[in-house]
């Protein structure tokens, strides 16, 4: 299973595919937003990602205030909350063509009909649907029919659910599916994140699998890798202290360029199924431990533990040897210092 972009491949053959989220960290600049795709770039991420809607498109004013304490958005009226977060439709062209230039794939969240057609005018080579929106039918179904290859976040729903958005994406139009395992809490907490249900998602659905991460720091993500994560998804913010709407659970440049060193460090390390001397261990086999003499003798002597000992290097007989040689007489005098061989017995 792959999908071959522009400059990149996803694919469980290919190093992971990392995606910097920058979400509403851009804190209404978009000399900041183009400051965070010149990071990501710089930290080695291989896509940016935004999200496509204005206030009005996802809710109206008055329809909810946040009551959760444990929210980082507690007391805030949705519509203000979204208002402050969006990235302004006008944005998008110049922040995806700066992109294009320095390597990254440019793509976005769309949130409703208009958001994909306008997204399908800046010819977007892939769509993510974000996990409050993974139950939203006729949306699915519109980013299915644009042909595009689709990344779904799996957060707030039930395998039932789930599988009823593959299959609608998949009968629609859509060929190329990538799964991400989600918690949808912000930030996630490493108990809650359940990243054994990656290789489950992937045998369940047959498709490609990954992580969109709201935990702290960069283990987690890592981590998906060695269980078969192709994508993984991070918030992305030049620095977390400047603050904005999603800056505390996001990932600054230092931070992101570690993921993309030592996932792709996991990645290589997997390998196959292997025992035995590898080609890399040849040369290591010489400090294995082994039979030397460690006193000079003469012709005629026994061997015992006051003249041999077991140390390395491995050019004398295996110590698995030793106690079958103890007694044993010498065919001529040796030097201390000489690895014990048959021919000297």
């Amino acid at each position: 299973m792959k999908i071959e972009l522009d400059k990149h491949i996803i694919s469980e053959n290919n190093r992971p595919f990392i995606i910097a989220e920058m979400s509403g960290n851009h804190n209404q600049s978009i000399e900041r937003a183009k400051d965070i795709v010149r990071a990501a770039a710089q930290a080695g991420a291989h896509a940016i990602k935004l999200q496509t809607y204005t206030a009005d498109t996802m809710t109206i004013r008055g329809a909810h205030q946040i009551q959760d304490k444990n929210s980082l958005w507690h007391g805030e009226e949705l519509h203000g909350l979204y208002q402050k977060a969006h990235t302004p439709w006008e944005w998008h062209k110049e922040i995806f063509a700066l992109a294009e230039e320095l390597g990254l794939v440019p793509f976005s969240s769309p949130f409703d009909y208009t958001a994909v057609d306008f997204l399908e005018d800046l010819k977007v080579q892939l769509y993510k649907i974000a996990s409050f929106e993974n139950t939203d039918i006729p949306l699915l179904k519109k980013v299915a029919s644009t042909g595009k290859p689709v990344i779904m976040s799996t957060g707030a729903a039930t395998l039932a659910q789930l599988d009823e958005a593959v299959n609608t994406l998949l009968k629609h139009g859509c060929s190329e599916l990538v799964l991400l395992k989600c918690t949808s809490t912000y930030p996630a907490s490493p108990e809650s994140t359940n990243l054994l249900t990656i290789p489950h998602m992937r045998q369940l659905f047959g498709c490609l699998v990954g992580l969109s991460d709201h935990t702290m720091g960069v283990g987690a993500a890592i981590a998906s890798v060695v269980l078969g994560a192709s994508t993984i998804e991070k918030h992305f913010t030049l620095r977390r202290a400047d603050g904005g709407v999603d800056s505390a659970f996001s990932i600054e440049p230092a931070e992101l360029e570690t993921l993309v060193v030592e996932s792709e460090r996991a990645f290589l390390a997997m390998g196959e199924i292997s025992y035995g001397v590898g080609r890399s261990e040849q040369g290591a086999t010489t400090y294995k431990r082994s039979i030397y003499i460690s006193k000079d003798i003469e012709p005629g002597d026994k061997l015992s533990s006051d003249n041999m000992k077991v140390i390395r290097p491995g050019f004398g007989l295996e110590s698995k040897y030793y106690e079958l040689v103890l007694g044993r007489e010498v065919r001529t005098g040796i030097k201390a210092g000489t690895p014990l061989t048959w021919d000297l017995i």
